[in-house]
């Protein structure tokens, strides 16, 4: 395709998705769109919402899209219980309609909408965006320079996962609060996002919380880890933190619930990834999700959850039938976030986590003390 073939024009807003690729205001487009998962596209808003109506841009900043706003976004399929859900469709050209599917700016047809959250933004396909290499306009996406994905992980630092039951448990919240108490601690913690939607949000939370080195699938060049082998790009995310910094360990997200479609149970299930986990940290928001966790990780991953947290742990009722019914620690990320840090450290190997500000190691209360506690000042 010819250089006269492109056109050029200012845009509005670039969404964090695209963030690889460096792309600035004014854009450079072509009319022909390559409909697969990464490519970067240029829309224009054919609607104005009141509510899921921001997209996080590269700086972080979360803005509201308004309609006739020219918005830069990155292809991409979604499976999200409390979300949208969409596809890549098999064509794209411009003048075709697609939907905003995340804050992250994913862009996809949208397959299924949410009730609390009305119909996804559409958007006016523009044309895709294109960007100078050795001299050469190409297409934009996300997997240039993407982290290469690996099939075997031969050394890591001790991993911390934080998954959950669902979406919106509170397991930021807690990888936060672990990344922080750990820090304080005097330990060097690395950061993961590894499966979910494209959103820089929670691994900037977690470096604002004082992780050392962050990393995302996205920087491996996906886009939403629904349509793609999530274990060789987590292991590459993992040896990139690795390699990145001398770290003692790595507090790792999973994004949605450990059952569903974003590649959780992949991860869960894998002996080589299960050899670095040193803690389960599990976040549920009911009851019925708590027993299942319990269920599901000693049946099906033969591995002990170190801790329970999210709304399930907002009160006593919930912390006293998970410690006492399921037999398993149950600590408030936000109201007991030391009894949290303690019990991952207790996790830890010794000679990982030696004695820091705060708590030393052998005087940590016991699981029961803290829950004690908690109930006692909660009826004063």
């Amino acid at each position: 395709m010819t250089d006269d073939a492109f056109r050029t024009g200012p845009v509005d807003k670039i969404a964090s998705s695209t963030a690889h690729c460096d792309i600035e205001s004014p854009i450079t487009l072509s009319p022909y769109v390559v409909a697969q998962h990464g490519y970067v596209i240029v829309g224009r808003a054919l609607a104005e919402k009141d509510q899921y109506d921001e997209v996080e841009c590269r700086d972080g900043s979360f803005r509201h899209v308004r309609e006739g706003d020219v918005l830069v976004g990155t292809l991409g399929g979604r499976q999200a219980l409390k979300g949208y859900s969409g596809r890549v469709p098999r064509h794209i050209a411009p003048g075709d309609t697609l939907n905003v599917l995340n804050l992250g700016g994913l862009i996809g047809e949208c397959t299924a909408a949410h009730p609390e959250l009305g119909p996804a933004l559409p958007v006016e396909v523009l044309g895709a965006a294109m960007v100078r290499r050795n001299d050469q306009w190409t297409h934009a996406r996300i997997q240039e320079d993407a982290l290469e994905m690996r099939h075997r992980l031969e050394r890591s630092v001790p991993l911390v996962t934080v998954s959950g039951t669902a979406m919106e448990t509170g397991k930021t919240e807690a990888a936060c609060r672990i990344v922080e108490g750990l820090s304080e601690r005097g330990l060097r913690v690395g950061a993961a996002k590894l499966t979910g939607a494209s959103l820089m949000r929670d691994v900037r939370r977690m470096r604002e919380h004082g992780a050392a080195a962050v990393s995302t699938f996205t920087d491996a060049g996906i886009a939403c880890t629904v349509e793609d082998a999530i274990t060789p790009i987590a292991k590459g995310v993992i040896h990139h933190l690795n390699e990145t910094k001398d770290l003692d360990v790595i507090v790792a997200e999973m994004g949605d619930g450990f059952v569903g479609y974003y590649g959780v149970d992949d991860l869960l299930t894998d002996m080589e990834l299960q050899s670095f986990i040193e803690t389960h940290v599990v976040a549920a928001t009911d009851l019925a999700g708590a027993w299942a966790a319990e269920r599901t990780f000693r049946e099906r991953y033969h591995a002990d959850i170190t801790a329970m947290t999210g709304p399930v742990t907002d009160n006593d009722v919930g912390r006293r039938y998970i410690t006492q019914r399921l037999g398993v620690t149950a600590l408030n990320a936000l109201q007991q976030s030391t009894g949290l840090v303690n019990a991952v450290v207790r996790a830890l190997p010794a000679s990982v986590a030696p004695d820091g500000p705060g708590t030393p190691a052998a005087s940590m209360p016991a699981p029961d003390s803290n829950l004690a506690m908690a109930v006692k000042n909660h009826e004063a």
